[in-house]
């Protein structure tokens, strides 16, 4: 327990900014020093959170920020965070990585001939796998340096990005990703970190789809199809901006077998089935590829289910009843994956890593109305990014 000069060191500057009502004294051990409860004097929480913090800081004290029983709660807590420099030439190296596997894999995508065996061979191999690599690792260098900037911009302690490089798949990479190196500070600053990536990402795939689309050929799939021959999924956007540029809904299937054309799109949107054989599909070309790949990406990170980005928006606007979706997430999951098994692997991933949500330090900050605007929206373009089952593989 504190010694009395600390507790009367501590109280006159809590009460600053919060009408003292109760307090309760703790230990390091016990993960806190001092709760107080009570009423905070100012509306602006966010700033009298800045002006504790800066007080306590020279104490090697963090105050956390709380709501509990109805009464606002400062917690303080022993520690504060001073994140160490990261080490630049780790995300050089991995972006090196994932730039040589990403380009051998757009290299086996576009490159159209025998398996190269001299040096004029093998350098038309690896141009060709340029238009690919060059658009993917745009795109996600635009979705991961719009959570780094929005970082900086909030003065909250992020790494640049760590690029997975992932040969022999279908795009040659993991992803990408960064690493707060402490705690969001409010919930404005969290969802201003987390939303920006899938905006700033979304902003330049659209462009890159769109250009890939004008460059690709519609023609009609045969009625026997190859092994490993791949179906890529369709979201609503990406279904839209089909449309958008070769003026019908694709594929157009060769038959409706039966069914109603809604019920036909119905079936085929959510399950992948029936295999669109005769129909007319668009052929993508490789800058379209990385185009649909990067409105995967942007789906797969919306996800409303813990660190995801997805998952920080919900607790952003519900708090800790964002939890109670995770049962529903997980299931969701699990029957989709009965369409495309990839599913099953985001379940297990979302389960172990993904139960617990980032909490911000202080909790009492609300979203303000433009906020919650962005918020919604950003649950909006998940809804129209999701691609129920991503890939079809032909195996016969």
């Amino acid at each position: 327990m504190l010694s009395s000069p600390d507790q009367d060191q501590l109280s006159p500057l809590v009460a600053r900014f919060l009408h003292i009502e109760t307090v309760t004294w703790g230990e390091a051990k016990q993960g806190f020093i001092a709760r107080y409860q009570g009423a905070l004097l100012s509306e602006d929480s966010a700033r009298a959170y800045d002006d504790l913090a800066a007080l306590l800081k020279p104490l090697q004290l963090t105050p956390l920020f709380r709501v509990e029983s109805g009464r606002h709660t400062i917690i303080l807590i022993p520690g504060v965070t001073n994140p160490r420099p990261s080490k630049i030439w780790v995300n050089i190296i991995f972006f090196a990585l994932t730039f040589f596997s990403v380009l051998f894999t757009g290299a086996l995508f576009s490159y159209e001939g025998e398996i190269p065996t001299n040096l004029s061979d093998t350098l038309r191999f690896v141009i060709s796998g340029l238009p690919f690599t060059l658009s993917l690792l745009t795109i996600l260098l635009f979705h991961e340096f719009g959570h780094y900037l929005a970082g900086r911009y909030h003065k909250t302690h992020v790494t640049l990005p760590y690029f997975i490089p992932f040969p022999l798949s279908y795009f040659g990479t993991m992803g990408a990703f960064i690493q707060l190196k402490e705690p969001p500070k409010n919930r404005r600053v969290m969802l201003d970190i987390s939303i920006a990536g899938p905006m700033a990402g979304l902003f330049i795939a659209i462009p890159i789809l769109l250009l890939g689309l004008s460059l690709s050929k519609v023609d009609t799939i045969p009625f026997h199809l190859q092994n490993g021959q791949i179906f890529e999924g369709n979201s609503l956007l990406y279904l839209f901006l089909k449309y958008l540029v070769h003026g019908e809904l694709l594929p157009r299937p060769f038959h409706y077998f039966g069914n109603s054309q809604f019920l036909y799109w119905l079936k085929y949107f959510f399950t992948g089935l029936p295999l669109p054989r005769g129909a007319v599909d668009v052929t993508l070309h490789p800058i379209a590829w990385a185009g649909w790949a990067g409105l995967l990406v942007t789906a797969i990170n919306l996800i409303p289910a813990g660190q995801l980005d997805g998952g920080h928006l919900i607790y952003v606007l519900f708090g800790k009843r964002a939890s109670r979706l995770l049962p529903i997430i997980l299931i969701t999951l699990l029957l989709l994956g009965f369409a495309w098994y990839g599913w099953w692997i985001w379940a297990v991933l979302i389960l172990v890593l993904g139960r617990f949500y980032a909490e911000p330090l202080d909790q009492i900050t609300t979203l303000d109305p433009r906020r919650k605007l962005i918020a919604i929206l950003g649950i909006i373009i998940f809804i129209l990014v999701f691609t129920p089952v991503p890939l079809i593989e032909i195996t016969v």
